[in-house]
């Protein structure tokens, strides 16, 4: 058997190709609020939340006026988005309704709370919030039982009163 990987091995960024950077920039950093880090003219840029150098990079290498990948190819499924409390999840939502964008499905996990919806280029995007480990569900023999429940919206948009 081979050994496990470090407990705090993490994925650091993500690296998106798409048609259109500033499409794309209008979506992660004007609708979600990502911060531009670094941009090279119209080719690429690097965006993050706080001070880290990128979270997503976006470029139009070998993309720039592509079309997304057709059904059934493989790819990337989607990214995924960890928000630190369920209030800030519900401003996430909040904005995507503000700026008209919709989402593909809503879910209680048992685990965490997920939106999932599609960013300009079709890319699948999850955003989350995972509840304390503490409160996640679990078998007789201590395994993880995660499900795909209904997520109440209204529930959630309820955090940011």
């Amino acid at each position: 058997m081979t050994k496990a990987i470090h407990p705090g091995v993490r994925i650091g960024h993500v690296h998106l190709k798409v048609a259109d950077l500033d499409r794309s920039l209008a979506f992660y950093c004007g609708v979600l609020g990502f911060e531009i880090k670094q941009r090279f003219g119209n080719s690429a840029a690097f965006i993050a939340a706080g001070g880290y150098h990128h979270h997503i990079g976006l470029n139009t290498w070998e993309s720039a006026g592509g079309r997304p990948p057709a059904q059934g190819t493989t790819g990337l499924f989607h990214l995924a988005i960890l928000y630190p409390t369920r209030r800030e999840l519900a401003d996430a939502l909040r904005r995507l309704m503000d700026a008209g964008i919709r989402l593909d499905g809503a879910s209680d996990h048992g685990v965490s709370h997920t939106l999932y919806l599609r960013d300009p280029d079709e890319n699948g995007v999850e955003l989350y919030w995972d509840l304390h480990e503490e409160e996640w569900p679990r078998t007789e023999e201590g395994e993880i039982q995660m499900g795909t429940y209904r997520l109440d919206l209204d529930d959630l948009l309820s955090e940011l009163n």
